[in-house]
Formats: C-alpha cells, sequence, structure tokens
C-alpha cells in the first residue's frame, strides 16, 4: 500500500496535480507508515517473547547480508528452518533447480516453486550477501568470472545463502568467517 501511494504521489507530482491532493496524500502517508510502524513492533515484540525465535533471529541476522526484513521472513515463512536438510530449505524457498523434461525447454534447469515471497526476500538479502558476506562475495566473483549471468549469479548466492542460514539454524550457532 505505501509502495502503491508513494506512485500515486510522484504521478501527481508529474501531472500537476500535486497541491490538490497534498493533504490527503500526506495523511494516508502518515496512517501507513504508523500502521506498519505498529506491525513491525507488534512482530518484534512476538519474537523477543519467544527464546527460540529469539535465538532463531540472532542466529539468522549474524549473517552477513540477512537482516531484519529477510531474518523476520524466514522465521514467519519457514517455521521449517533449522529441522530440515540444505536441499529441502532451498526447494521450500523456490531456489532448487528444476528440470524441465519435456517441451521447449527439455534439458534445462530453472528455478521453480517454492514460497514466493520469501524468495523475493532472499534475492535481495542476496545483493547485499554478495557484496559484503566475504565467502558469498568471492563466490559471487568466481561465477562473474566464469561469465554466469546476473541472475544465475544472485540465485545461486540466494540459494547458499538459505543453506548457511539453515545449517547455522541447526546447529544453533552464529555465523563466524570460518563457518562459510
Amino acid at each position: 500500500m505505501r509502495k502503491r501511494l508513494l506512485a500515486q504521489i510522484r504521478a501527481h507530482q508529474k501531472l500537476g496535480t500535486a497541491a490538490m491532493f497534498e493533504e490527503v496524500d500526506t495523511d494516508l502517508k502518515h496512517r501507513i507508515n504508523s500502521l506498519v510502524k505498529e506491525l513491525e513492533d507488534r512482530i518484534a515484540r512476538a519474537i523477543a517473547g519467544d527464546d527460540r525465535l529469539s535465538e532463531t533471529a540472532s542466529v539468522l541476522r549474524s549473517i552477513p547480508g540477512i537482516g531484519p526484513v529477510a531474518s523476520t521472513m524466514l522465521i514467519a515463512e519457514m517455521p521449517e528452518i533449522g529441522t530440515i536438510t540444505g536441499e529441502e530449505a532451498a526447494a521450500l524457498t523456490g531456489l532448487a533447480p528444476v528440470a524441465h523434461d519435456s517441451g521447449t525447454l527439455r534439458g534445462k534447469r530453472a528455478i521453480a516453486g517454492g514460497r514466493r515471497a520469501l524468495r523475493h526476500v532472499m534475492f535481495q538479502a542476496a545483493l547485499v550477501a554478495a557484496h559484503h558476506n566475504p565467502s558469498l562475495r568471492s563466490f559471487a566473483d568466481r561465477l562473474r568470472k566464469a561469465e554466469k549471468l546476473h541472475k544465475v549469479i544472485i540465485t545461486a548466492v540466494a540459494r547458499k545463502l538459505v543453506t548457511i542460514a539453515n545449517a547455522l539454524c541447526k546447529n544453533r550457532q552464529k555465523w563466524t568467517a570460518a563457518t562459510a
């Protein structure tokens, strides 16, 4: 809703009608921001109020590339994290390659299925991790040198990030450079 409203405000500015809608747009923006803040606070309290969730969030946040949004999404959308294999975690996130045995893509592999909202958040986390996580940065650099497409690189980094997150949650240990 916030993104849609901001796009609407920009459209008003381009059309020269911003002054006509400024009061309503400003009021809506404040209301939406207030509701978003309230929801974020509720989520933070829910995680802090549960020892297991709090520990999982702490483990996830220790991984360079996983911030508050990605850690919260992993906890909410993949409650199985830490109790499944890395391959299962990648599949649940929709980051595991799926072979196409028929049709025009015969013999090709692509990602499919999984939890779409979580996958999109993990793509964003992968963009950050590819620059700020030493082991994932070197992994991404190797793929770049092999002339892989950007989308392929980010997908591979996202999959590796989910696999690392799952393994660390399974062992209940925080990220260290040696863990990678």
